[in-house]
């Protein structure tokens, strides 16, 4: 059987949040089967607590922004690229502050925490969403789209005005079932444009943004004294950020993903867009893995 899995253990990171720039303590305790992924701001004269859904996102302007029960939460993806990647089905998140924090700008400070902590396989068949036809989303020029597959693959195209881009690749695509997501896609980093600064800064957000956990560029090149650590690293975490957002669903895809110039807001739209098509997907179990694809086997890290 595929089984669901959460952590062995509590574990806790502290951190500023990339656009409120306050300091944040990110609490990770172990859920029980079946129970999700659930956000719950402690800081509040009521603890509130909410599981993640696609219809959760309330903000998507430079990061995905979750609200339910009277709570808000900002700057998810990260950590749910690291969930998905790791491939842990249920846990609760608690944070006593309005965002999480961006620690390094990727999703590998997540990664560590959970393997630190270890990963505990439970007695419960893992739910996958499977997609049955294709969907997709357009906005101008840009557009997101799911198509049938037995197994997870995405593939991501950009495209910026910048002299930095003409040396880094521009379009990518990785199968997770033949390509390490540890490996590949988690040390990949949020990444901004100084001519940027003063206009988000006086929007409320980047408060927190540093060299430290952001790739910065100035007009001409990367301002960052250690370079990129990927060659092509700004595509690769807009798959980290796809990734992320598309696990809002709280259960792994069966698909393939493919965008051109795509961000958190059309990502969503697409997952929306799915989930709303009865005919466009149904829900997967494999209690005999010897019935599963055997792309399936190779998808997640072994528990630790």
């Amino acid at each position: 059987m595929i089984r669901q899995r959460t952590l062995r253990s509590l574990v806790r990171a502290t951190g500023v949040g990339l656009h409120t720039g306050e300091r944040v303590t990110l609490t990770l305790r172990p859920a029980a089967a079946g129970s999700g992924i659930r956000f719950r701001r402690t800081d509040l004269a009521e603890p509130r607590e909410f599981q993640v859904t696609p219809e959760s996102v309330c903000d998507t302007r430079l990061c995905s922004a979750l609200e339910g029960n009277g709570a808000k939460v900002a700057t998810v993806e990260h950590l749910m690229s690291a969930l998905a990647g790791l491939g842990i089905d249920n846990l609760h998140i608690d944070l006593d502050g309005p965002e999480v924090p961006i620690l390094d700008g990727s999703a590998a400070p997540f990664v560590y925490l959970l393997q630190s902590t270890g990963i505990e396989t439970q007695n419960a068949a893992k739910r996958f969403i499977r997609v049955k036809r294709a969907v997709r989303v357009e906005e101008g020029d840009k557009w997101a789209e799911f198509t049938p597959h037995e197994g997870y693959t995405l593939a991501f195209r950009i495209d910026f005005d910048h002299p930095v881009f003409k040396h880094s690749a521009r379009e990518i695509r990785l199968d997770f079932a033949k390509q390490s997501y540890i490996q590949e896609v988690s040390r990949a980093r949020t990444f901004g444009f100084t001519r940027e600064v003063e206009y988000l800064r006086s929007n409320g957000l980047a408060l927190g943004g540093t060299l430290d956990n952001a790739i910065v560029m100035d007009e001409f090149r990367v301002l960052n004294s250690d370079g990129l650590r990927y060659a092509d690293e700004f595509v690769k975490h807009k798959v980290l950020d796809a990734v992320g957002d598309l696990y809002l669903t709280g259960h792994p895809i069966l698909g393939a993903f493919s965008a051109y110039k795509s961000g958190h807001g059309l990502n969503n739209k697409l997952l929306r867009a799915l989930m709303a098509d009865a005919t466009a997907w149904e829900w997967a179990e494999f209690r005999d893995e010897a019935t599963a694809p055997k792309s399936l086997l190779n998808l997640y890290p072994r528990t630790v």
